[in-house]
């Protein structure tokens, strides 16, 4: 393993287990699952603003209804005929899915009326991109077993301030839902990012990629008064010992804990996302995680499959079929049963593609790298221009050609 790894400036003390969290410390979030006829009456809402975008978007009323189906052609295409059985509730905001904007947030009908723009061309203005990933900095505490930037982590930093506000401003004029800053570990470059929310359209939802890295309480709420949205915090393992192993770093599972309750008190939407590995891949240990995160209070837990890239380049970690159907059936378990309303919702974006083709490669959304590098996505590295200096309506074009190398 490397050991280029920045030291941590800040002291942050070591806490053995959870239990002295949950004791001593932890207050209960301000998030829960609406089911019932709430989780009815919050999804009527959204059928309304649905048919809202459609009368807005086309004058014929044969689109409305061709325009309706093609949106219920796209969730049959996710998720079969599973009916939903659960909405998180973050302070006054609903959410149905980790990668769209709030139901009841003005930016849910420009989502709507985006996807409706790739059925049939609108004449007004919608977003291009669902979502994007931008990775802000190439400095990082960690040392993470999955690293996906590995190769350029701590080296010469290739974005300055002036930069990034270049970079949002150029996604902005195209349009773009949802932004993911990334890294390295985003949180090392905090007033970057405060600058960032500030300069951002409020048509854009800002939401950061972290390890939990010194997200204090103080932090947590100059970044929601700032506007952003939410947060997805990486954790490894539901044990102590084992994450603070894959992250080589003896504080990182603090800082996880300690990070989730700071965002949950600030009313922050807090994902875990967990790197699904070949030897984490036990019923014992996925039904530990969920208990863990349901416990914490989060709205969401993100399964991620371990691609060959970056440190894991030229390894075999990718899951066997019938590993995959052993996650895919807990996925659909843990969100499409009844007996599991309680627990958190769970985004897995594998699942998807494999029923719709890659969701980014210019179709939805696109990974900006470090050095502002154009890429398909975060695991595909795959480089179609750079943000800073090359045409990129070009960009995307290549892009687009090149295509997703899985999916």
């Amino acid at each position: 393993m490397r050991s280029n790894a920045p030291n941590c400036t800040s002291y942050i003390p070591e806490v053995n287990n959870l239990d002295v969290l949950e004791l001593e410390e932890f207050v209960l979030p301000e998030s829960v699952n609406v089911t019932g006829w709430k989780k009815s009456l919050v999804l009527l809402y959204s059928k309304f603003l649905v048919l809202q975008a459609l009368i807005e978007s086309y004058r014929n009323p044969v689109m409305w209804f061709k325009g309706f189906r093609y949106l219920y052609s796209l969730r049959e295409k996710f998720f079969g005929n599973s009916e939903v059985k659960k909405i998180c509730k973050v302070r006054d905001k609903y959410y149905s899915s980790l990668y769209a904007p709030a139901i009841n947030d003005l930016k849910f009908k420009t989502f709507i009326k985006s996807e409706l723009n790739r059925y049939k061309e609108l004449k007004a203005s919608s977003n291009r991109f669902n979502h994007v990933f931008l990775a802000i900095t190439k400095k990082c505490p960690l040392q993470c077993e999955h690293c996906y930037e590995w190769d350029r982590l701590n080296k010469n930093e290739k974005f300055n301030e002036d930069k990034l506000n270049f970079t949002l401003k150029k996604l902005e004029k195209e349009g773009v839902s949802q932004i993911y800053l990334t890294g390295g570990e985003p949180l090392i470059k905090f007033n970057t990012i405060l600058n960032l929310l500030k300069n951002a359209d409020p048509k854009t939802e800002l939401w950061i990629n972290t390890s939990g890295y010194q997200l204090t309480n103080e932090r947590a709420r100059k970044l929601k008064s700032s506007g952003l949205t939410g947060v997805f915090i990486s954790l490894d393992h539901y044990l102590e010992e084992e994450h603070n192993n894959f992250r080589k770093n003896s504080r990182s599972f603090y800082w996880v804990m300690q990070g989730t309750q700071n965002s949950l008190r600030n009313g922050l939407v807090v994902t875990l996302s967990l790197c699904v590995r070949k030897e984490f891949l036990k019923d014992k240990n996925l039904a530990n995680y969920m208990d863990l995160a349901r416990k914490l209070g989060v709205s969401f837990v993100q399964f991620i499959e371990p691609k060959a890239v970056g440190h894991y380049k030229n390894t075999d970690i990718s899951l066997k079929k019938e590993q995959v159907e052993k996650l895919e059936s807990f996925f659909e378990t843990y969100n499409f049963d009844e007996a599991y309303t309680t627990f958190p919702l769970i985004c897995y974006h594998e699942y998807y593609q494999r029923r719709s083709g890659c969701l980014n490669t210019n179709n939805r959304g696109l990974y900006i790298d470090p050095d502002g590098g154009i890429n398909p996505c975060p695991f595909c590295h795959k480089v179609s221009g750079n943000i800073l200096n090359d045409d990129f309506e070009e960009s995307l074009k290549t892009l687009r050609q090149n295509g997703c190398q899985q999916f």
